[in-house]
């Protein structure tokens, strides 16, 4: 029998997330096993009268083809994927990954032309921008171990988090989007972070259920060359397969300058990728009051109550400060009391500390009154 609640997410992630209707096309695409949900999601397609596809990434199978993979080989890949994607309305995927590390050991530069050949011209420069899009995971034994719990309590978790009423969400976020739109200078206080830059004219956008699940985030993008001083994350990252830790930048007029973690060597071949890949291409508040501790996955950490991320790499066409880069790497630093506490000063008026919102027009947003 159907877990109701795969049915009510199936429901949002059609008619909330990327509101499908009538006649268009949609891929549901699928990384890892096939799963309930991305059946559900072709049953829900059909409902409002759109034509669904699929496709299934079997993880194993991708790796043997980075191995050795060539620029030839993926610009071949690419024209055909982006054949495809050039004809759909809307795109969903679904990962459900067994081995977070499984391209641990393919060679840095194969995943760097991945990323540049592949990755950039079919997601980046065609899916993102011309689609209605969401992005998800979907729990297995390997993501409950990630985040350190039990299978079943983190089916139980996934559900509350991706069935949050991110209406309401949405509603409270208003107000930060508005401040943040008067916001000129930001400064970030905390263990090992001392970090200010601008923010001035840079579009605000709320993060409330349409292209991830879960949600929860409102970002902007820094001034290009603005951002000055030191940021040490608290939260590991794993990329292209590795899990760094201790990760920590000293930016120069925007340029990170110096970089070290449990890997240097390795984060500084990542940030050489490009000249893009050394500057910042998104500040974003996480404030999804269900995800509270980092579980090596993006899409969840980026979003947890009381953090904040800041990315090296290419800026959103929605808010850019243009940046270009074929990397997007979202780092994670968590500010509540419990890792080590933290502020966040909008023009020298502090907004957020430990955590928790502190002005009257913002603690909306604290937990307590989004759940």
């Amino acid at each position: 029998m159907l877990d109701p609640r795969i049915k009510e997410l199936a429901n949002n992630l059609i008619n909330y997330s990327v509101e499908l209707k009538e006649g268009e096309k949609i891929l549901i695409e699928v990384f890892g096993a096939e799963n309930p949900l991305a059946r559900q999601l072709v049953k829900e397609a059909y409902a409002v009268g759109a034509l669904p596809f699929i496709e299934v990434n079997d993880e194993l199978l991708n790796r043997e083809l980075l191995m050795k993979a060539s620029v030839e080989q993926l610009e071949a890949q690419a024209r055909y994927h982006k054949l495809r994607m050039e004809e759909m309305d809307a795109y969903i995927a679904i990962r459900s990954a067994e081995n977070i590390t499984q391209n641990s050991d393919v060679p840095s530069e194969n995943m760097q032309l991945y990323m540049e050949k592949f990755i950039k011209p079919v997601h980046g420069e065609i899916r993102v921008p011309n689609t209605k899009w969401c992005v998800l995971r979907y729990p297995n034994h390997s993501m409950a171990q990630s985040a350190s719990m039990s299978t079943e309590a983190f089916e139980d978790f996934y559900f509350d988090v991706c069935t949050l009423d991110y209406a309401k969400m949405s509603e409270a976020m208003d107000n930060l989007v508005e401040l943040m739109e008067q916001t000129d200078k930001v400064r970030i206080v905390g263990e090992g972070t001392d970090l200010t830059f601008s923010i001035k004219d840079i579009p605000v956008i709320k993060c409330d259920g349409k292209l991830n699940i879960p949600d929860g985030e409102v970002f902007t993008a820094p001034v290009r060359d603005s951002v000055n001083g030191v940021l040490t994350y608290n939260a590991p990252a794993v990329y292209q397969g590795f899990t760094y830790e201790n990760i920590r930048l000293e930016f120069k007029d925007g340029k990170i300058v110096k970089a070290t973690a449990n890997n240097t060597e390795k984060i500084n071949k990542v940030l050489d990728t490009d000249e893009g890949a050394r500057y910042i291409g998104e500040f974003a508040i996480g404030v999804n009051p269900y995800i509270e501790t980092p579980m090596k996955d993006t899409l969840f950490d980026e979003k947890i109550r009381g953090s904040f991320h800041f990315t090296p790499g290419k800026c959103y066409d929605e808010a850019s400060n243009g940046n270009s880069s074929s990397i997007h790497w979202d780092l994670v630093c968590i500010q509540r009391a419990e890792y080590g506490g933290g502020e966040i000063y909008f023009d020298d008026r502090l907004i957020r500390k430990d955590g928790l919102f502190v002005i009257p027009e913002l603690k909306c947003l604290n937990p307590d009154n989004l759940k």
